[in-house]
């Protein structure tokens, strides 16, 4: 097993502690975490099957051990989700870090694969942005379907037009390869043409 398979089956094995299953195609229950990751390479694979080691990783641990930092720790407000989520962003990068230190992966490596956890200097950094593409392509593939059951039309636009801006073109232009409902796509297609709106 190489470096890099065993930092991948360390990232599992920690998801794979995630409480919270999930169907997965098919109906067998899984992790959720462990499912995600699982998903997030995947779509890496189909978005970008040139994406290198380190990018995979970040791909990987995206979200790994997402469930210990609870939503309900911090303030049910803006402020509080964004401390949430930069908890959260710490977390992953923290514990990838980890995990790479033990299978032989250098600080600078490591380091690398961080700033992308970490989402620094996304537009600038290719690999940083790579790897958002890849979670919102993720999302759109499979939990903003759940997400647009839950809430109304206005709202899934509105939450669409904040997650189109965050990806480069091509992670756009890849939309359209998604297997989405039709009511989903128009969704996405109101989203953009809000955007237009404002720019114009």
């Amino acid at each position: 097993m190489s470096t890099y398979e065993a930092v991948i089956e360390a990232i599992d094995q920690a998801n794979a502690a995630d409480p919270r299953l999930e169907l997965a195609q098919g109906g067998a229950p899984i992790p959720k975490e462990l499912l995600y990751g699982i998903r997030m390479s995947l779509m890496c694979e189909a978005f970008a099957p040139e994406a290198d080691e380190l990018t995979r990783i970040a791909a990987r641990g995206q979200h790994i051990e997402r469930w210990i930092i609870p939503r309900d720790d911090y303030p049910r407000d803006r402020p509080g989700y964004h401390q949430w989520r930069n908890a959260l962003k710490r977390h992953h990068a923290q514990k990838v870090s980890s995990i790479m230190a033990a299978q032989g992966y250098d600080e600078d490596t490591q380091s690398v694969v961080s700033d992308m956890l970490l989402k620094k200097n996304l537009k600038r950094d290719p690999r940083a942005q790579l790897v958002e593409d890849v979670a919102c392509l993720v999302f759109l593939q499979h939990y903003a379907l759940d997400f647009a059951a839950d809430h109304e039309t206005s709202k899934v636009i509105s939450i669409l037009a904040k997650v189109l801006p965050k990806m480069s073109d091509a992670g756009q232009a890849h939309i359209a390869n998604l297997e989405l409902s039709d009511a989903l796509m128009g969704a996405v297609e109101a989203a953009r043409e809000s955007l237009s709106a404002k720019e114009a």
